[in-house]
C-alpha cells in the first residue's frame, strides 16, 4: 500500500459523498421508521439486521472485501457498537416518539457534530481545534432550526439525550476498531450481534411467536431499513469516518434532518417553511466551512 498525496478537494470528495448519502439515508428513513410504530419492536429490529447480515456477507463477498474475525478486546467494542449504537438507538427512537416529536428528537442528532468535534480527535490521538468545533457548531444551529418546534415532555427530553449519547456512540466505539478492521468488518460483526441481542430481548419480552405479528407493511419497512439504511448506509459511513476523522465526518449528520425535510415533501407533506429553508442553508454553510478548514487528506492505493 502506498500513500499518494493529493489535494484537499480530491481527497475529501469522495468521503464526503460517502458519508452524506449515508446520512441522507438517515434522514430519509424517518417516514419509513414510523410504519413500525405498532410493530413488536424487538422482534422487527432483530429481523431487520439479521438481512443487513446476510445482504453484508454476500456484498462483502461479490466486492472482494474480507470480512476478519476480530481479536481481544475488539469484540468488546464491537459489542458496545451492536448495544448502544444500535440496540439501544432504535429502543429510545420508538420510546421517545411517544413523548416528543420527530423534531424534538432530530434536535437531538443534531447536537452530534459537536459532541464528535470535541471528543472524536481524543480518540483519535489528537485534539479538537478551535475552528473543526466552529464549523459542527454551525451545523448543529443550522439543523436545529430545521427540527425546531417539536414538543416534548421530561420522559421525552431524556429519550432524547438517550438518542444523542447512541448515535455518538455508534461513531466514537468504532474507532478502536475501524482502522485494523475496516468498515466491512464492523458492519457485518455488529449487525450480527445486534441482531444476537435483540433476538434475546424479543424472545423474553415479546415471545418467539412475535414475528407473525409482523404484517406487510412492516415488511416492506424492515426491508428498506435493511437494505438502504443497514447494509448499504452503515458501511459508507463507517467509510467515511475512517478517511476524514470524526470531527469532519460528523458534520455530516447534519444532513439527515434535511433529508428527512426534503422527504417528508415528496411523501406528500406541505414545503417547508422560511426557518427550514434558512437551516438548510446554515448546514451547507458549516459543511463547507468545515471542508475548506479540513487539513489535506491522504488518498490509498492498494
Amino acid at each position: 500500500m502506498s500513500i499518494v498525496p493529493t489535494t484537499r478537494t480530491s481527497g475529501h470528495s469522495v468521503p464526503l459523498t460517502l458519508g452524506a448519502v449515508a446520512m441522507a439515508s438517515v434522514g430519509g428513513s424517518v417516514a419509513v421508521s414510523a410504519e413500525l410504530g405498532d410493530a413488536p419492536l424487538f422482534t422487527a429490529q432483530a429481523v431487520r439486521y439479521a438481512v443487513a447480515v446476510l445482504l453484508l456477507v454476500g456484498l462483502a463477498r461479490v466486492t472482494g472485501n474480507r470480512v476478519l474475525r476480530p481479536r481481544g478486546t475488539e469484540w468488546l467494542w464491537l459489542l458496545a457498537v451492536a448495544a448502544v449504537g444500535l440496540v439501544l438507538f432504535n429502543v429510545a427512537l420508538v420510546r421517545g416518539a411517544a413523548h416528543a416529536e420527530p423534531a424534538a428528537l432530530g434536535v437531538a442528532v443534531a447536537c452530534v457534530p459537536v459532541v464528535l468535534a470535541l471528543v472524536g480527535p481524543l480518540l483519535e490521538g489528537g485534539r479538537p481545534t478551535a475552528r473543526a468545533v466552529l464549523a459542527a457548531a454551525v451545523v448543529t444551529a443550522g439543523a436545529v432550526l430545521v427540527q425546531t418546534g417539536g414538543r416534548t415532555d421530561l420522559a421525552g427530553l431524556g429519550w432524547a439525550a438517550t438518542v444523542l449519547a447512541c448515535e455518538v456512540g455508534f461513531t466514537l466505539l468504532a474507532v478502536p476498531v475501524l482502522r485494523r478492521l475496516g468498515p466491512w468488518s464492523v458492519s457485518v460483526h455488529t449487525c450480527w450481534l445486534a441482531t444476537a441481542q435483540l433476538v434475546v430481548l424479543g424472545t423474553v419480552t415479546e415471545g418467539p411467536a412475535a414475528v407473525t405479528a409482523l404484517r406487510a407493511p412492516h415488511l416492506l419497512a424492515i426491508a428498506y431499513l435493511a437494505v438502504v439504511l443497514t447494509a448499504i448506509a452503515f458501511v459508507l459511513w463507517y467509510s467515511a469516518v475512517g478517511r476524514l476523522g470524526t470531527a469532519l465526518a460528523g458534520l455530516l449528520t447534519g444532513v439527515a434532518p434535511v433529508a428527512a425535510a426534503v422527504v417528508g415533501v415528496l411523501l406528500g407533506a406541505p414545503l417547508p417553511g422560511p426557518a427550514v429553508w434558512a437551516g438548510t442553508a446554515i448546514v451547507v454553510a458549516g459543511l463547507l466551512t468545515g471542508v475548506h478548514l479540513a487539513p489535506r487528506a491522504p488518498s490509498q492505493r492498494h
